[in-house]
């Protein structure tokens, strides 16, 4: 799915059943919430930190990475970016900036 479609979905959910965008502060701290609950699964699933007792067995990370992506998107629609277009114009400048950035680099070998 084009990232295009994707913003246009959002924007439909949250005309149809939001009611109106949270403000552009509010999506921000929310978008800090959303990774802070990422980090949280990654810390405890791949990382050192251990699982308490009452955490919950069956975190879905990919549920969380769908909220984070959801209030980034809210964002883009907000402020008025085509995230399609930058993120195309990031990856080109990605590609010239670090074309041969990381061939020398010992810890990734």
């Amino acid at each position: 799915m084009e990232i295009k479609k994707i913003q246009k979905l959002v924007h439909n959910w949250i005309m149809n059943h939001g009611v109106r965008y949270f403000d552009i502060l509010t999506n921000t701290i929310l978008l800090s919430e959303e990774v802070g609950e990422v980090s949280r699964i990654v810390a405890r699933n791949y990382g050192e930190q251990s699982k308490r007792k009452n955490c919950k067995k069956n975190d879905d990370l990919g549920s969380e990475l769908s909220d984070v992506l959801f209030v980034l998107i809210c964002l883009a629609n907000q402020t008025g970016i085509d995230l399609e277009k930058s993120f195309c114009k990031k990856l080109k400048d990605k590609k010239i900036r670090d074309h041969d950035r990381h061939y020398e680099n010992e810890k990734l070998k």
